[in-house]
């Protein structure tokens, strides 16, 4: 990426950060997915019970592989030929999780971020439950305000992931929300996250790399 652009990428993304610490939200911006292990190390102890939602953003920077390395107690949700019990059970051991990692579908430059899901199991984990919820992020996915942050899942966010599950939904057919009634519409339980009265609860590794949708 050309070196002033980035500049204008990081100057947003520290902005992103210094509103996120206002509102009692622990922050910290990184340049590359390189530098992700070392900020969970920092927010990690080995042995804890660690759960995530689902996420891109978590794959594309090489958490999940981190956390099956054995130093934790990893409720794997995507591990193989798990049937739909199954991961409904891993769901609410979630919520007893000393750590929760996902991502977020948009984070305002006011330290705002928005969250939203079809089951809503992301949703309500991040709410309540864990003791410490870590999200990885994105440059991509800061914009200006909440209202950016709702049109950014319905033209994107929803969209692409439709898209990556073979969802027959409006948006992935016709690449636009048709606030659908769709069994399989994904976007369905929304959390919008402000000021926090536990603060640092809520963690977020800024990354200056697109992440996720």
């Amino acid at each position: 990426m050309d070196n002033n652009k980035y500049d204008i990428i990081r100057l947003r993304m520290e902005k992103t950060a210094e509103a996120l610490r206002k509102n009692n939200i622990t922050a910290q911006c990184v340049d590359s997915v390189a530098e992700i292990p070392d900020v969970l190390n920092e927010w990690l102890c080995k042995g804890q019970t660690v759960a995530v939602g689902g996420s891109m953003s978590l794959y594309e920077s090489g958490v999940i592989d981190m956390l099956r390395n054995g130093d934790y107690v990893f409720l794997d949700r995507y591990q193989k030929n798990l049937d739909k019990l199954q991961i409904a059970e891993i769901y609410r051991k979630s919520f007893y999780a000393d750590a929760y990692l996902c991502s977020a579908n948009a984070i305002t430059e006011n330290g705002e971020i928005y969250c939203l899901d079809g089951a809503g199991n992301r949703v309500a984990a991040i709410a309540y439950g864990p003791q410490s919820v870590i999200m990885v992020v994105g440059y991509n996915k800061i914009v200006c305000d909440m209202k950016q942050a709702r049109k950014r899942v319905k033209e994107i966010s929803a969209p692409a992931n439709c898209k990556r599950l073979g969802l027959q939904t409006p948006c992935a057919v016709n690449g636009s929300c048709a606030d659908c009634r769709s069994n399989n519409r994904i976007c369905s339980i929304g959390l919008e996250l402000s000021y926090q009265r536990v603060a640092n609860r809520i963690k977020v590794i800024l990354v200056g790399e697109e992440l996720g949708y």
